[in-house]
């Protein structure tokens, strides 16, 4: 029997001071939990000497993570530096040392996934990753565990706190893109370089590690379709608060026969759904599984505390897994290694979706005409449309929404639209999704 579980902890900052600050402080309640000790042996950061909530007195301290790798007391690893590398480097060397890993870094499982996964599966060892995918969320464990009965149909996330922080604002105060994002850097919501949040690649690398857990497929970031936010207007905002929706980054992922579709983009959906009143920081999934039905997840998805309680939830797993024994007795991708088939993706040009259309056109008579005939000839049809005489820079909104049409016919539509002489400046596309409820 195991005395105790020795946990070491390269990277310090917001996640990894979560991490410390639970461990240290409540030592008592975790051991009533897991039946022995859990001992913060090593901790490693570039920055020793900065201010933090917690008392680390009794943690050996080092700025040179591969102290803490290399350390033979250390039972478990948790790795909270981010990024591909060293982080990558130093999960394999791990690995290779019969360490079990925890991380948080989804840009790094989403990109180099298979490759650690692998490593971790051929030395014996596990790897948790519950913190790399909305934060405090049970979304992992939710998917590989409670929802193991299932064959999921499909899933609808909103992902990213920061750009549905940003949405947020623009929506209940009428602000551009640019406020907004000033304000969640204000706050500290945004990074200085906000890209990877507002650009949907954050979103993107959660929904890589999604579909993979939910369909049985490899990794492949590659092939999700992403579209950021920041083209998005308050008038866009407000033309869809007058239809009856809200817009939102949506994480979308559903099988389609043998085939799946996974993308990334703004999205309509309906103001009365649950997913459109998930306002500010917060992050939610809804899952629909062929037994259960639809599950719907949500929380604060990233944070010192919700992030360090996901982190250590992963630890207590791992732990109780070496006092019995049952090292890699839940596969860290859901399914047997076996039972792992690669699926095609649905390429975003085969998509069908409604759509809302912002046309910028000179007030005359005649280019209502010309745009739905451009529409017709591709096999869009026009399901409503508002025209306002609110002129902007010369030029009045023209609002469509279409029946369902293929993305790749609304591309070269659009693209001769917009070349139109009566036409200023590039068309506002947003995909809607009306049916969340009856898929």
């Amino acid at each position: 029997m195991r005395r105790d579980i020795k946990i070491g902890l390269i990277g310090m900052g917001t996640v990894g001071t979560g991490v410390a600050k639970i461990l240290l402080e409540k030592k008592g309640l975790l051991e009533l939990k897991v039946g022995v000790p859990l001992i913060l042996e090593q901790a490693a950061d570039r920055h020793l000497d900065r201010p933090r909530p917690v008392d680390l007195s009794g943690v050996k301290l080092t700025e040179n993570p591969e102290d803490v790798v290399n350390n033979p007391k250390i039972d478990i690893l948790v790795e909270l530096i981010g990024g591909y590398e060293p982080a990558r480097t130093f999960i394999l060397k791990a690995i290779s040392k019969g360490k079990h890993i925890v991380t948080a870094n989804k840009a790094l499982l989403a990109t180099f996934g298979e490759e650690i996964f692998s490593a971790a599966y051929e030395k014996g060892v596990d790897i948790a990753f519950e913190a790399s995918v909305g934060g405090g969320i049970p979304l992992i464990k939710g998917i590989k565990e409670g929802l193991v009965a299932n064959n999921i149909e499909c899933m609808f996330g909103i992902l990213n706190g920061t750009a549905n922080y940003i949405l947020t604002k623009m929506t209940d105060e009428g602000i551009t893109f640019g406020a907004a994002l000033r304000d969640a850097q204000r706050r500290g919501y945004a990074e200085a370089d906000p890209r990877f949040d507002v650009e949907g690649i954050d979103t993107a690398h959660k929904l890589a590690i999604l579909t993979a857990l939910a369909y049985g497929t490899p990794l492949n970031l590659d092939q999700i379709y992403v579209e950021g936010i920041s083209y998005i207007t308050p008038l866009d905002i407000q033309f869809a608060r007058e239809l009856g929706y809200r817009i939102k980054l949506l994480a979308i992922s559903r099988l389609r026969g043998k085939d799946i579709e996974t993308r990334v983009h703004p999205t309509m959906i309906p103001e009365s759904h649950l997913l459109a009143n998930v306002n500010g920081a917060y992050n939610a999934l809804l899952i629909r599984g062929d037994s259960v039905g639809d599950v719907l997840f949500y929380g604060l998805g990233a944070g010192m505390m919700p992030a360090g309680s996901a982190v250590v939830s992963d630890i207590v797993d791992l732990s109780r897994n070496l006092i019995k024994g049952g090292v890699q007795r839940v596969p860290a991708l859901a399914y047997m290694p076996g039972g792992r088939k690669k699926k095609s993706v649905i390429p975003i040009d085969n998509l069908e979706s409604c759509y809302y259309f912002r046309f910028s056109a000179l007030d005359q008579p005649g280019v209502l005409a010309k745009i739905a005939g451009i529409l017709g000839g591709y096999k869009i049809s026009i399901a409503s449309v508002i025209q306002k005489g609110r002129k902007i820079r010369g030029s009045v909104p023209i609002v469509m929404l279409t029946h369902r049409a293929k993305e790749a016919y609304v591309r070269q539509a659009l693209k001769e639209i917009d070349e139109l002489e009566v036409v200023r400046g590039k068309t506002v596309s947003i995909r809607m999704e009306d049916n969340l409820d009856a898929l």
